[in-house]
């Protein structure tokens, strides 16, 4: 068993804001975390207005798919954040469930910068809880 925590960031169609979300925690916190991401109805592909913005700093999902959301995905998870799935997220007694309300569907690559920077603080703060960064040692 492992002490890295494991977030799983799930949304209706695992296209836009969880592939942002999942793609910004994996490249702040590299191997500190696991990262997950579904959706309870997965969409055919990635949003590419979400595309666009990340490959704007740096992050490539081009070659992320949505998944569908399962049972195990939660039960192995530390931390379960939802944005707008409602109540089609399974609930599982210890662990810690946030809700992120953040919808870039439908919106053009203006629309979606700022949703995605706002991922971003959100990530960086969810990232100061669960795996702040290990002091540098000194030889």
């Amino acid at each position: 068993m492992t002490d890295k925590p494991s977030v799983l960031f799930v949304c209706v169609h695992n296209a836009g804001r969880s592939q942002m979300a999942a793609a910004w925690l994996t490249h702040l916190a590299g191997d500190r975390v696991e990262v997950r991401s579904a959706g309870s109805g997965p969409g055919d592909r990635v949003n590419p207005a979400a595309v666009e913005t990340m490959a704007e700093v740096g992050i490539d999902i081009s070659a992320e798919t949505p998944k569908l959301l399962t049972a195990d995905a939660v039960r192995v998870s530390d931390v379960c954040i939802t944005m707008g799935c409602g109540d089609a997220c399974p609930v599982f007694p210890g662990k810690r469930y946030l809700d992120w309300k953040l919808d870039p569907a439908g919106q053009g690559v203006e629309a979606v910068r700022p949703i995605r920077d706002e991922i971003r603080v959100l990530v960086e703060g969810l990232i100061s809880e669960i795996a702040p960064a290990r002091p540098e040692t000194t030889a």
